[in-house]
């Protein structure tokens, strides 16, 4: 997959003929907060603070768009149960690790192409808004999974080919 192009200004520069036949369709979360133990003080590692996490997840043009069918495209309905779960669950300490196992389960268990990550811990100090990360990543090329992992990935979640 080619990745995107950025200009010094921080815009997306309009795609080359390669890159339109990988137009991503995008599928967002924004503003989505909660509340998780992280971070590396000893104030931050006994309760519970607030995180704000923003999500944009790309799939290959959506399938979803000729069939109309919540299983040919991501779901963020299930991508938001997900994080709800993440926030109890995860063992890290830092936002950038947080970020990254957030980039992982859209790619690994949702499919996404292409994944941007911001996590933010608003009000952290009294005179700042909000601190916190973004990150982007992209799934592996699909040649360089090993044969059948696709297959074994399927098994493993007892998951049907075609479902999601």
């Amino acid at each position: 997959m080619t990745p995107l192009n950025v200009t010094s200004h921080g815009f997306v520069a309009a795609p080359s003929a390669a890159d339109a036949r990988a137009t991503l369709d995008l599928i967002f979360i924004e503003g989505f907060t909660g509340q998780t133990v992280i971070g590396i003080h000893d104030t931050e590692l006994h309760r519970p603070q607030p995180v704000v996490i923003d999500l944009h997840a790309g799939l290959v043009r959506s399938r979803a768009c000729d069939t109309d069918r919540i299983g040919d495209t991501i779901d963020y309905g299930a991508v938001r149960e997900r994080l709800q779960r993440l926030l109890v669950e995860h063992k890290v300490q830092l936002l950038e690790a947080f970020a990254e196992t957030i980039a992982d389960i859209l790619i690994g268990e949702f499919g996404a192409r292409w994944v941007r990550v911001k996590v933010v811990k608003p009000r952290k100090f009294d005179d700042v808004q909000a601190v916190g990360v973004q990150i982007e990543r992209h799934a592996p090329e699909p040649e360089a999974m090993p044969r059948g992992a696709a297959v074994l990935h399927l098994i493993g979640s007892g998951m049907v080919p075609g479902d999601r």
